[in-house]
């Protein structure tokens, strides 16, 4: 028990990191569009990233896929930046439950990618052989969806307190939010290492 404790544990600080705020950025683009009565929807959403991150990692642990730490790491941001001028371009739009395709696509896009550079860590934690390594990882994905969870949460939580209590129109959240994800995320695609070659 206490090993899934320590992997559960992992997963968790991974999404809860704030030097590692990527990962919530993504979140906050993926979820500012919703409220609570949208739930399952963010649910969905929430469980195809988990998936998307957990694809990407039995692939690298196991040794089918092996990418350049520097292109994830500058593929990371342009999903965020994808998903943050969608939520742009269609805020106060009603056609935006017809779009749960394109974003779900996104956010497996972006579990596989993020997986992947996570991967390289993930594979010096984890036990020697081949058969030791599933339990892991899957322990590991559960700390990952809960702390996914949590930020969800508090995403859907201000949204639901801006738009109450200070009177913000939902499109008006929307824009916001979008432009603070695109404001923070250029620069880590301007700064990225990709450039430096």
């Amino acid at each position: 028990m206490s090993e899934f404790w320590l992997y559960f544990e992992i997963g968790l600080k991974h999404v809860l990191d704030w030097n590692g705020y990527d990962h919530v950025l993504f979140l906050i683009a993926l979820t500012v569009p919703y409220a609570f009565k949208d739930w399952k929807r963010v649910l969905i959403l929430v469980s195809l990233f988990t998936l998307g991150h957990t694809l990407a990692l039995l692939l690298s642990v196991y040794g089918v896929v092996v990418i350049k730490a520097n292109l994830v790491e500058f593929l990371i941001p342009i999903t965020i930046l994808i998903v943050a001028l969608f939520d742009l371009f269609t805020a106060g739009k009603t056609g935006k439950k017809e779009s749960i395709t394109f974003v779900a696509f996104i956010t497996i896009f972006f579990g596989i990618i993020h997986g992947l550079g996570f991967s390289n860590y993930f594979k010096t934690i984890l036990p020697g052989n081949s058969s030791e390594k599933l339990l892991p990882l899957l322990e590991f994905a559960l700390g990952i969806e809960a702390a996914q969870l949590i930020v969800v949460f508090i995403v859907l939580l201000l949204s639901y307190v801006t738009q109450t209590a200070f009177r913000f129109s939902k499109r008006d959240w929307t824009l916001v939010m979008s432009s603070f994800v695109i404001g923070v995320v250029l620069p880590m695609i301007i700064n990225s290492e990709i450039w430096n070659r």
